[in-house]
């Protein structure tokens, strides 16, 4: 009875005035402002601009002739373009470092167990992002591009415009990086005693009609990214549940040492 009294009354006093939660905010996202701008200049110094623009057309370029290059139809596009896509390179390598300042944010109102659950969260959800965005990097947009050209008759030249191909693979990247979030929200649920795992595992089939849906509507309209981005959804729901499992087993072990504790004395 306590020790459910003591966890009740961790946060107790610990209330702040609604104009210091503000002030906290502009804080952390001035905080995480300037982490985004440490990295845009890093990433400015080295690869540069050119370089990222060069580094996220090696997919497209691998199936276009020896000496064809991505155009740039706008006026303004040599400029605009490798800005956008540098300010896109920092906000991804500074993700860690924004994840932190909104758990600094909402720390102060966490109990004890649940700050120890946030960091772990925090690395996590930043590996399964950078997974998602490799693997559209590395697989899917090679694939992509290959079905896709396969497609284009000998008297085409498949010379495509850089802003809309950047515009096209940014969405990809949100899309993956997105998707590939869906264990940290599967134990999320459970955690916050919105769902429990048996509800989950007899979602399943329902999750895989929704894992295909959500592909067909956020890939282009080609079979090879779709199946891309559905079945590592349907994997990671799978992950979810057995990391749900975990967190479910390991929470309760603590609870049962102190009663069995409780009852010794």
């Amino acid at each position: 009875m306590s020790d459910s009294k003591d966890s009740t009354d961790e946060l107790a006093g610990s209330e702040q005035p609604f104009v210091q939660h503000l002030k906290e905010l502009r804080d952390r996202l001035l905080y995480g402002i300037v982490g985004l701008a440490i990295c845009m200049a890093l990433l400015a110094f080295w690869p540069g601009p050119s370089g990222l623009i060069d580094l996220i057309a090696v997919p497209i370029r691998a199936h276009m002739p020896p000496d064809a290059k991505l155009i740039a139809v706008g006026v303004f596009s040599p400029f605009f373009v490798p800005i956008k896509v540098l300010a896109m390179a920092a906000l991804l390598l500074s993700l860690p470092w924004w994840m932190y300042q909104v758990w600094a944010f909402v720390a102060p109102g966490l109990y004890s167990h649940e700050k120890r659950f946030a960091i772990p969260l925090i690395v996590l959800g930043s590996l399964l992002a950078y997974t998602g965005i490799a693997f559209v990097q590395f697989f899917v947009l090679d694939k992509m591009f290959g079905f896709i050209q396969k497609f284009t008759p000998a008297s085409v030249a498949a010379t495509p415009d850089i802003a809309s191909y950047v515009e096209a693979i940014l969405s990809l990247y949100l899309a993956f990086g997105l998707a590939f979030q869906v264990p940290i929200v599967v134990v999320l649920l459970v955690k916050m005693n919105m769902v429990t795992v048996q509800k989950l595992r007899e979602f399943r089939g329902y999750f895989i009609v929704v894992a295909f849906v959500i592909a067909a509507v956020v890939t282009p309209p080609d079979v090879i990214s779709q199946l891309a981005l559905a079945v590592p959804m349907c994997l990671l729901y799978e992950l979810g549940i057995w990391g749900a499992h975990w967190f479910i087993k390991s929470a309760a072990k603590p609870e049962e040492d102190a009663e069995k504790e409780t009852t010794a004395s």
